[in-house]
């Protein structure tokens, strides 16, 4: 009888013991998110992206999380006397700073004047006492620099701004759906009155 005890009591502090470590472990890893694996120059990367949007969002996340995600571009610039040209590339959506944000990439791949890709990216946030997206836009390899604001306007996604030469410019994403959508860039050159498109993309999902 005494050493069934005594095994009892020794099983159950081996399992307590057990237990005690594993919370050690658990609790080190809460103070210590970040892989210490990851190479410095990796580190800001890392961090910066977000699984989802941020809960204070609420509905005004679903704007652009139904773009979070990957795609392949036909992207398409009208020119003046009528002809069209035409460069493929790929799109990236991701949710950034804890899900306050969003930021994308637009890449073009090289083609056969230019033989670098071209990238720039939109850094987006919903302003709070504006009740509208806040859009900035950058592509340094131009040295190009844009502002715009907006947000849900029916089924389309429209924002507005002026482009680097102050002109008007009104940036829209449209025929959205869970598996493509269709995005244009027009400028004014009066005020508004009427509209001159520049830029006419479509977006496929890639397939995961």
């Amino acid at each position: 009888m005494f050493h069934s005890s005594f095994s009892v009591k020794w099983l159950v502090g081996i399992v307590v013991l057990v237990v005690l470590i594993i919370a050690s472990v658990a609790a080190l890893g809460w103070r210590h998110p970040v892989n210490t694996t990851v190479a410095p120059r990796d580190a800001m990367i890392r961090v910066l992206g977000s699984p989802n949007p941020n809960p204070s969002l609420g509905d005004e996340a679903q704007t652009f999380d139904r773009l979070i995600g990957s795609w392949d571009a036909d992207f398409s610039f009208p020119q003046p006397d009528g002809t069209v040209r035409h460069k493929k590339g790929e799109l990236y959506f991701g949710w950034v700073m804890d899900g306050y944000a969003v930021q994308d990439l637009w890449i073009g791949y090289p083609t056969g004047e230019q033989k670098e890709r071209t990238i720039g990216t939109t850094f987006r946030f919903f302003d709070t006492k504006l009740k509208q997206w806040r859009i900035v836009f950058i592509n340094p390899q131009f040295n190009y620099v844009v502002t715009t604001q907006g947000g849900r306007e029916g089924d389309h996604i429209v924002l507005r701004g002026k482009d680097s030469d102050g002109l008007p410019i009104r940036w829209t994403f449209r025929e959205i759906t869970p598996q493509s959508f269709h995005w244009t860039g027009e400028k004014s050159h009066d005020g508004g009155n009427t509209w001159v498109l520049e830029e006419d993309h479509h977006m496929k999902r890639r397939a995961t």
